[in-house]
């Protein structure tokens, strides 16, 4: 499971120019009121399809976006850091703050065997909290932070909040097309509809 919900998009209306600064070519710019224009769309694909180097101007078009995803989807995001910033809900100082519930993790996919396997844990997780926020004691205490952590499952859903430039979602998107996830496909459908997305999709 995935939730993405953009916050905002900019940067689109300054890349196009920025775009034209190696050829002296502002005046063959025929993008209008944050509309691109038919020339600069062929130039920006052009610069796109001769590789990262050659689109540079990608790296000024920001997106923010919210993203609620599950630990096993962010460990593969991770792995992007050109282009990407993020600032996460922290799990290891919030873990306590509220009971765990099954809608805390991602499990659409469970099996009744496997999902009456991960409701047992997550009874145990709130076992441990109801232990952890009894206890007075600072060493018992966090021996049962320990449970809870390490004990969480990989499916549990972490917020997040995410900016990322075109050229990074452009790479992301090519790198993660047909990925067996179908947070990576719902991921690609979320760029797809951002203001644009011909720079980031093809």
């Amino acid at each position: 499971m995935i939730k993405l919900k953009t916050l905002e998009v900019d940067g689109i209306g300054p890349a196009i120019h920025a775009m034209r600064n190696p050829f002296d070519s502002w005046s063959k710019s025929d993008t209008r009121q944050g509309l691109v224009g038919e020339k600069d769309r062929e130039l920006s694909e052009r610069l796109s399809n001769a590789g990262p180097e050659h689109c540079k101007h990608l790296r000024l078009c920001l997106a923010w976006v919210e993203i609620w995803a599950p630990l096993y989807w962010w460990k593969e995001f991770d792995t992007y850091r050109a282009g990407v910033e993020k600032l996460s809900c922290s799990t290891m100082h919030t873990i306590t703050k509220k009971e765990f519930s099954l809608d805390d993790f991602s499990h659409e996919h469970l099996e009744k065997c496997a999902l009456n396997s991960l409701k047992s844990t997550i009874k145990t997780l709130n076992g441990y909290r109801d232990y952890y926020l009894a206890e007075q004691d600072p060493e018992k205490k966090k021996g049962h932070w320990w449970q809870i952590i390490q004990l969480l499952p990989s499916s549990y859903n972490q917020r997040r909040t995410v900016m990322l430039s075109y050229a990074a979602l452009r790479q992301i998107c090519k790198q993660r097309d047909g990925h067996k996830l179908d947070e990576w496909r719902d991921f690609i459908d979320w760029a797809a509809g951002l203001p644009e997305s011909w720079m980031i999709v093809d």
